[in-house]
């Protein structure tokens, strides 16, 4: 059988994460933290980072050590990217999975925004899964793994108030896509996955016009996704080398109606964030 054929149909079927070295930013909180539980309950072995290294410690602190690297990183300091990874390697021999999560938002309206805060987001979002992705590549590949991202509809639709981070996802959607497309016969496999609304961190530390932490979000968590089912979806996507995953129905919603009726979606988001009330958008 052709070989292009051979790598996208016959890969094998068996994609547990049992013995697997999973690899994960942003993993103090949220869905990073979710995400290393749960690969850990799969037979995982899970290389974690954060920037707050004393909030890392606390959270994995029951976790046995052979189970566990923790590293102290800020993933828009390149050289700090490849040591983690370095450091990974030394500690587990391997990478198999890269869940490329670490990430920032932000609520401004851009006549308002310093534009150090898209810089900022660029910086977090779309670089570092550049840094993680180019330091554990040679890795993954040897390993046929998985390189994930985890994005967001923002990164489908323009969103108000948000174009720093909708200018970050939209640019790391084109990079997987490209990624995936460079590596197609390579046994390596790249996805990107879209959450809807979900009760992490991120909203209370958005970045406000001036980059401070807005620390307050008008919405309401009770209606939201958990960070555990969350991360169920992404590692099952994983296991099953799924090609993206948008998670809500609004969210596939969102992205078929600004395909195929953009003026139309143009009305609708706004309307959606009108009524939101925390943009300073005219009525």
């Amino acid at each position: 059988m052709d070989s292009f054929l051979h790598n996208i149909i016959l890969q094998p079927m068996n994609r547990s994460l049992q013995d697997k070295v999973v690899l994960i930013t942003g993993a103090s909180l949220g869905i990073g933290k979710a995400l290393a539980f749960d690969a850990l309950a799969r037979g995982a072995r899970v290389a974690v980072c954060a920037r707050d290294i004393g909030k890392l410690n606390e959270t994995f602190k029951n976790v046995p050590e052979q189970d566990i690297f923790k590293f102290q990183l800020d993933v828009a300091d390149e050289q700090a990217c490849y040591a983690f990874v370095a450091q990974t390697i030394n500690k587990f021999g391997k990478i198999d999975v890269l869940l490329n999560n670490a990430g920032m938002s932000m609520r401004a309206l851009f006549e308002d925004l310093d534009v150090k805060v898209l810089k900022q987001l660029m910086d977090v979002n779309f670089w570092g899964t550049v840094y993680m992705t180019k330091a554990a590549l040679p890795y993954i590949k040897r390993s046929k793994g998985v390189i994930l991202g985890v994005s967001s509809i923002a990164g489908y639709r323009g969103l108000p108030g948000r174009t720093g981070y909708s200018s970050s996802k939209y640019a790391m959607q084109g990079f997987m896509e490209a990624l995936r497309t460079e590596l197609l016969r390579t046994g390596v496999h790249v996805m990107w996955v879209c959450p809807g609304y979900t009760t992490s961190n991120i909203r209370n530390t958005a970045l406000g016009e001036k980059g401070q932490p807005m620390r307050e979000t008008n919405m309401d968590e009770s209606k939201m996704m958990s960070p555990e089912a969350c991360a169920r979806i992404i590692l099952d996507g994983v296991e099953k080398r799924k090609r993206t995953i948008i998670m809500t129905t609004q969210g596939k919603l969102t992205v078929w109606v600004n395909k195929l009726f953009g003026g139309l979606a143009d009305k609708l988001v706004y309307k959606h964030y009108l009524k939101e009330g925390d943009l300073n958008l005219p009525e």
